[in-house]
């Protein structure tokens, strides 16, 4: 193989795996790290899909009516690695959850969140922390 082909194609191969980072969006654009959240409620629904996770909680406002947030975790991959399991949180299960606010009013979106258990248990959704499971707080 000659040097032009050996160097086209290492380039076409970086731009095969850079492409999909391109795509991805920051944490910024969405959500707003000055809107802090904190959430009590029961879990609806999960969807476990790329590219990221979605919990959907059910929280009761204080007018009394029911709302669910959708709650954005990091990929399913990046989860599993840091050893989150699907039967991790199971529907109707009451959880805590801490993140940020969307940017786009009106929005129940969150991100850069924490879902803590009743029991204690910590699954951070962006990786933050000690890993997917952390500790019951002391």
């Amino acid at each position: 193989m000659s040097l032009k082909a050996s160097i086209l194609a290492v380039a076409g191969a970086v731009l095969v795996v850079a492409a999909p980072l391109g795509a991805h969006h920051a944490v910024s654009a969405e959500f707003d790290s000055s809107k802090p959240i904190t959430i009590k409620g029961t879990i609806k629904r999960i969807e476990w899909t790329n590219p990221h996770i979605y919990t959907n909680v059910e929280v009761k406002e204080p007018d009394g009516m029911l709302v669910v947030y959708r709650v954005e975790g990091a990929a399913p991959n990046t989860l599993f690695r840091q050893g989150w399991r699907k039967e991790d949180l199971k529907i109707g299960e009451a959880v805590t959850v801490s993140g940020i606010r969307a940017k786009a009013a009106g929005s129940l979106n969150v991100g850069q969140a924490t879902i803590t258990t009743a029991d204690g248990r910590k699954i951070y959704g962006q990786g933050a922390g000690g890993g997917a499971r952390g500790p019951a707080p002391q």
